[in-house]
């Protein structure tokens, strides 16, 4: 059964927290000049990728996305995360759904800045 299904856990909406299982289809082409029958399995899945923040740093980016649940970022990271992206369309960002004013705080190492 493990090869048939996909579990996975919800991270954003109304359903967040849940598992849920995603099924392989079955797909069957309709076109008739094929002499046999055939079946295609796969998941019904999109291909992403995630890029950690010093990683992104001097690239352009057409799409991205970040998650301000938990205070992660540390000195100037937030602003690296935001100016990567080619368009300001094209930020998507979740946080607490608890304040309607997101905020995340800016972490600063001080001994890190001591010579």
């Amino acid at each position: 059964m493990q090869s048939r299904v996909i579990e996975i856990r919800l991270l954003t909406g109304e359903h967040r927290g849940k598992t849920v299982f995603i099924p392989r289809m079955g797909l069957i082409p309709q076109d008739t000049q094929i002499p046999f029958e055939f079946c295609q399995r796969q998941f019904s899945l999109h291909l992403c990728f995630a890029m950690i923040i010093n990683k992104a740093q001097g690239q352009s980016v057409a799409h991205v996305g970040l998650n301000l649940q938990n205070p992660i970022f540390t000195h100037g990271q937030l602003y690296v995360a935001i100016s990567r992206v080619t368009s300001s369309t094209n930020i998507k960002a979740i946080w607490d759904g608890k304040s309607h004013n997101p905020v995340t705080k800016n972490i600063v190492y001080p001994e890190v800045l001591i010579d």
